[in-house]
């Protein structure tokens, strides 16, 4: 190791993670621009982005993340972890080619039979055509693709078409409490501009990645996206890139003038919503989520709990609880909780629980102890 290489602390890539995450306090930035920054948050639960930018951003609306949306300035798309996502238009665009191989894996892995005896190239030309017609759900899909190779799996057609083809949700899937089966349009179509070669994207991509979670490793990299083998396009960057070291000894990447804020930087409570980002976006996920509380965050087949920040680390989950006109915020720390945590703590769940059930006639907020 260098001797002139800097070795960051774990509570050092903590501030450095959160201060790009928004959450050392929040941003004077549009949801448009935090999304950028942001590097997209994820979006499978249609409500976990608006929560997400709630936390991050001072004086944010509902209506401001709806009206992109709309304008087709933001998507909710497939791209990250084989994930929905919620990203700015143009990161679809620059980003798809480059994740592609990722979606393209998994759909080989979970339809291998079927991988290996499909003319795909026809079947994508079919779903394509399809798609930039008319937005289709995914049973649209099925039964027009069915069409085209009787007697493969429907369920496998309509994945090849969402690991191939560049597919956006259309409206009203991303808005606040939308609930039903998703409608998919040709990205290219919809949004009037062409896709990224995918070695133009793997370098956006890189560059997205360590704005908005950096410093990190190629491992972590690799965690975030999905995708294997970025040794070489962490070479090739490396020029332009800052290198620093862990505390373990591996090798950070990061973006030359990013911030790094002293390890004692205060961090204020903030809650994520369900699968946020920041818990999923690298290989080493103790600088955010302590080791002994991963199991309980991310549960198995696919489950990652809401959860709370005290001192810039999960330190519980949360739920809110609805009956007819009431509203309930409920707070489980995962260990003991000084009582000046315990006051702020309450405090945020009060202004969260006004945010995600303005419609109730009453709200209340439960604080339980590990």
């Amino acid at each position: 190791m260098a001797s002139t290489e800097r070795v960051l602390s774990l509570r050092e890539l903590n501030r450095a993670t959160l201060a790009r995450q928004l959450l050392l306090r929040r941003a004077r930035l549009s949801p448009y621009r935090a999304l950028e920054r942001l590097a997209g948050l994820q979006g499978q639960e249609a409500n976990s982005p608006y929560i997400g930018l709630w936390s991050r951003l001072e004086e944010f609306s509902r209506d401001e993340l709806w009206r992109l949306f709309e304008a087709r300035r933001v998507v909710r798309a497939t791209l990250m972890r084989c994930t929905i996502h919620v990203v700015t238009a143009r990161d679809y665009l620059m980003l798809h080619a480059a994740i592609q191989p990722a979606l393209a894996r998994a759909y080989r892995s979970l339809f291998r039979e079927d991988a290996g005896r499909l003319d795909l190239e026809r079947v994508l030309a079919v779903a394509r055509e399809y798609c930039a017609e008319a937005p289709r759900t995914f049973p649209q899909m099925r039964a027009r693709l069915s069409e085209v190779v009787p007697g493969a799996d429907p369920r496998g057609l309509s994945f090849a078409a969402r690991s191939y083809l560049p597919l956006v949700q259309v409206p009203p899937a991303g808005r606040w409490r939308s609930r039903g089966s998703s409608a998919y349009v040709d990205a290219e179509s919809w949004l009037g501009g062409r896709v990224a070669p995918a070695r133009v994207g793997l370098r956006h991509m890189l560059l997205r990645y360590l704005a908005a979670f950096g410093p990190a490793t190629r491992r972590d990299c690799e965690q975030w996206s999905g995708l294997t083998g970025l040794g070489g396009l962490f070479e090739e960057m490396r020029p332009r890139l800052r290198v620093m070291r862990d505390e373990r000894g591996r090798e950070l990447f990061d973006l030359r003038g990013a911030p790094v804020p002293p390890a004692e930087v205060p961090a204020p409570v903030r809650f994520l919503p369900e699968y946020d980002t920041l818990v999923l976006s690298h290989a080493d996920r103790t600088r955010v989520l302590p080791e002994e509380y991963r199991k309980l965050v991310i549960r198995p087949p696919s489950l990652v709990r809401a959860t709370f920040l005290v001192d810039g680390f999960v330190a519980g989950e949360w739920r809110v609880e609805r009956e007819p006109g009431r509203a309930r915020l409920v707070a489980s720390p995962y260990g003991p909780l000084t009582e000046c945590a315990r006051e702020e703590l309450r405090t945020e769940a009060e202004r969260l629980v006004a945010f995600v059930a303005d419609d109730a006639e009453r709200r209340e907020v439960c604080l339980g102890r590990a």
